[in-house]
């Protein structure tokens, strides 16, 4: 065992709900019942928040101890990042740790608010991640255009960057659906020729219509006209 890895693991199993446990390991299929302790997303964030600020060279340590067993523990891990100050050593951690991530929940809950100030720098970043082989680093990246660039710093190129990634796995094709579906909500005119133009590769198109179409954010009429850009299923 690691260094501090197996006292973060005892510590995080003071906090296990074994309901929960239940529940969380249902929602992330591809890891193992046994890798889900089952502690809460708002408990991890305030242990990260109190374990960096009272022991961060214990933590700092413990970030260099990948791979880890627990998803909670990746959780953890990603908040912990979050609490860095500096932005050099923020981007520096979140490159160590993205190709470890192993599950969407860490993937999509990660998103350290120091990004936010450094937008283009950031999507330098992006577009390097948008080109990994590793499927969660893909991801994120895709994640971060739809959370931090669909209002103030769009710009159009990002809707070809996510529209040109040709992946078969599951957790990109969904989050690409995620993105238009957001981005039709946040920038309609820009964003609904890649649906008119059947841009995206099928079940993504489909997807992303029938996401848009849930939407509060998306008008009744703009709801009506997306219904009539489905594509049928192809038979195979």
């Amino acid at each position: 065992m690691k260094k501090e890895s197996k006292g973060i693991q005892n510590f995080l199993k003071g906090f296990q709900e074994e309901e929960y446990q239940k529940f969380n390991a249902k929602l992330i299929p591809n890891l193992p019942s046994k890798e889900v302790l089952g502690v809460r997303t708002p408990i991890l964030r305030k242990l990260a928040e109190e374990l960096y600020l009272r022991q961060a060279e214990r933590m700092l340590q413990y970030m260099t101890e990948l791979p880890h067993r627990y998803l909670e523990e990746n959780h953890l891990h990603a908040f912990l990042i979050e609490n860095i100050k500096d932005f050099s050593q923020t981007m520096e951690e979140t490159e160590k740790f993205l190709p470890y991530i192993n599950n969407w929940a860490t993937c999509d809950t990660f998103s350290p608010k120091i990004f936010k100030k450094y937008p283009l720098e950031v999507y330098e970043k992006i577009k390097v991640w948008l080109q990994s082989t590793h499927e969660y680093t893909v991801r994120y990246g895709i994640g971060l255009l739809l959370s931090n660039y669909l209002e103030k710093h769009f710009q159009k190129e990002m809707l070809e960057l996510v529209a040109n990634i040709q992946r078969e796995e599951y957790y990109i094709r969904m989050m690409i659906a995620w993105y238009f579906a957001t981005a039709l909500a946040k920038q309609w005119s820009c964003t609904l020729p890649y649906l008119e133009q059947h841009t995206l590769e099928e079940w993504t198109h489909n997807k992303a219509i029938q996401k848009a179409i849930e939407s509060r954010r998306i008008t009744e009429e703009q709801k009506e006209y997306l219904r009539t850009l489905k594509r049928k299923t192809s038979k195979k």
